[in-house]
């Protein structure tokens, strides 16, 4: 059956009414359905308590294409389940977050309404530029290289898998994103996130020595106060990194655990005498030991204590306007202990307290459902749903290897179907808020650059970045991604930029983003709107997404195409060209000989009746 004779339903504006209702309140709920997918009757089917109920759609507004049905529930429950289900002679049909099925179905995929506060409203018109401190700017300032340092001039490449990953140390600091939020303004982002700024013996610095400051090798805390007070003149929020997981062997906490059997911080780590160092470290590396929330002197000091590590850093004092955690899916959990839940409603509750409209995504490399139901991270860094399908679907390298993937083999190659058949998988297990409360990337300080994963291909890239500022999320860019910088995993792909020699920079890439990154900021479409997929082949897709306001479509390709558009069936036609190639009418021909990108504001062509 074609898309565009399928029922739809999503979490936007256009089909709830509410998405973050309090408990006992009304919400409309609305589907649009073509006139050409044809039923008796329909009924939307949720959970009271746990036990299902339905009530019975009715017929509203419709023009010559479609027709919304709605229905208005009560809220009973902090979560509420619910499909839709289509029926005649012969006809069975229910549409859950997942599609449309001619037979019964788990409630796994059924949508979502959570009945808690909603996400922070800024997030829905940001986009983040994620730095990693030691490699980004270096202001000159003279300071004291650490004795686990290896210094290593600005302009060199870091060097490969050595005794040297995680220790050489190019001088990065805050004074100099200080000296470099032009570059940033101009890019058009309205947000930093950060990798930590913690003190640590390491240039990554996920194995903190300290929670209290930042690392005096940044500048400490006199340098992040000024860069705070600077960006926030930009209107530019600025986003931690937090290892909820484990601290560093440097920690004090560890010192003194090991000194005093008897003391509080002895209760925040977990001891086996089998090993060499005594206590369990993350995946065994003695560098990281792993935090045991049982103790909750240790919840205290990490976030629910009054001047708790979580807290103290979301002071106006301070200044995060959230935080990113770090390995998200593994906190609280080791062998028989699972505080994983526990440790983030945790976390969530003490940034409520503190800072209602804080940001709050975790890394949760490989998703689990469960923990984006509404009630604890925001979202998640969006790898699973986002980031590897369009990998999979662009790669033109596959000898990076799907180690990041967590697959011992290649990083396999996908078609267009099976681009949207992964991402549609993601975003049916979880409640549209989450989604659209996830960061949305490309890549990070752990993985490959996009460009490298493409082979050098601009247009393919851009392909990837339009997507990704077009997607449903908080997009993030990984800084020098704008102007084309390369790495083939991890360190490779936290090289400097070079500022004093820009002759390297592809200026002409970055003149495109600047463009993407001001639809995706103030298109309300992108902000609000929906997802709707209008055109999935092997080598191109097409979506709309539409709010209450207006309606864009946005066609991505992989490759030269030639292919037509036709927009007669979903009653729209091309209103304004926004990006790539002009279109008029209800009809566009792509005949492009490279990867293509095209963003258009369309309008309904229908007359409404009734």
């Amino acid at each position: 059956m074609p898309r565009s004779a399928l029922p739809h339903h999503d979490g936007s504006e256009l089909y709830v009414s509410n998405e973050a209702p309090s408990i006992g309140d009304s919400v409309t709920l609305r589907v649009r359905v073509p006139h050409t997918y044809t039923f008796e009757k329909a009924f939307i089917r949720l959970y009271h308590d746990g036990e299902p109920r339905s009530f019975e759609l009715k017929a509203g507004k419709k023009n010559d294409i479609e027709a919304w049905w709605s229905v208005k529930v009560v809220i009973e429950n902090l979560s509420t389940l619910y499909r839709f289900v289509f029926v005649a002679e012969g006809k069975y049909d229910w549409l859950n977050a997942a599609g449309l099925f001619d037979h019964d179905v788990h409630s796994n995929n059924d949508f979502q309404i959570v009945a808690v506060p909603a996400y922070p409203q800024w997030i829905k018109s940001s986009v983040f530029y994620q730095i990693f401190p030691d490699r980004f700017a270096k202001s000159g300032d003279k300071r004291e290289i650490p004795d686990w340092a290896f210094p290593r001039d600005w302009n060199e490449l870091p060097r490969g898998r050595s005794k040297y990953t995680g220790r050489e140390l190019y001088g990065g600091d805050l004074k100099g994103v200080e000296q470099h939020l032009d570059h940033v303004s101009d890019l058009g982002v309205n947000g930093i996130y950060f990798t930590p700024f913690f003190p640590a013996r390491s240039n990554h610095r996920y194995d903190a020595s300290s929670f209290d400051e930042v690392d005096p090798v940044l500048g400490g805390n006199k340098a992040m106060f000024s860069l705070v007070a600077a960006a926030r003149k930009r209107k530019i929020r600025l986003l931690g990194d937090l290892t909820s997981n484990h601290c560093g062997a440097g920690h004090p906490w560890l010192a003194k655990a090991l000194r005093d059997k008897k003391s509080k911080e002895r209760g925040y780590f977990y001891w086996d005498k089998s090993v060499k160092h005594g206590y369990i470290g993350w995946w065994d590396l003695a560098s990281l030991p792993k935090l045991n929330f049982n103790s909750q002197a240790l919840r205290n000091a990490m976030y629910s204590g009054k001047n708790s590590i979580v807290k103290k850093w979301l002071s106006p004092q301070y200044g995060m306007a959230g935080w990113r955690i770090d390995v998200g899916n593994m906190t609280g959990r080791l062998g028989a202990d699972d505080l994983h839940d526990e440790v983030m409603h945790g976390i969530r509750k003490a940034m409520d307290e503190v800072k209602p409209d804080a940001w709050l995504v975790a890394e949760n490399g490989d998703f689990v459902a469960s923990d984006l139901n509404g009630l604890g991270w925001h979202g998640a860094m969006n790898y699973q749903g986002f980031m590897r399908p369009v990998w999979n679907w662009l790669n033109k390298n596959s000898t990076i290897g799907g180690g990041f993937q967590g697959l011992p083999f290649s990083m396999p190659k996908i078609n267009g179907n099976q681009l949207v058949e992964s991402m549609s998988a993601f975003n049916a297990a979880i409640p549209w808020r989450s989604l659209v409360a996830s960061m949305v990337l490309l890549d990070s300080h752990d993985t490959a650059r996009m460009r490298t994963v493409v082979l050098g291909d601009k247009a393919s890239h851009l392909s990837a970045m339009a997507m990704m500022l077009t997607y449903p999320g908080v997009p993030s860019i990984f800084a020098g991604d704008e102007i084309g910088l390369e790495g083939a995993w991890g360190e490779d792909s936290r090289r400097t930029i070079n500022w004093d020699d820009t002759s390297q920079w592809d200026l002409e890439f970055f003149t495109e983003i600047k463009k993407l990154v001001e639809l995706r900021r103030s298109r309300d479409s992108l902000i609000n709107g929906g997802l709707r997929w209008l055109a999935v082949e092997a080598d191109y897709v097409a979506y709309l997404r539409e709010s209450t306001k207006e309606s864009l479509l946005v066609f991505i390709s992989r490759k030269g195409v030639k292919i037509t558009l036709n927009l007669v069936p979903y009653g729209y036609e091309f209103k304004e060209n926004l990006f790539g190639q002009e279109a008029i009418g209800a009809t566009v021909v792509i005949n492009s000989s490279d990867a293509a990108q095209c963003i258009w504001v369309v309008e309904s062509s229908q007359k409404r009746k009734g």
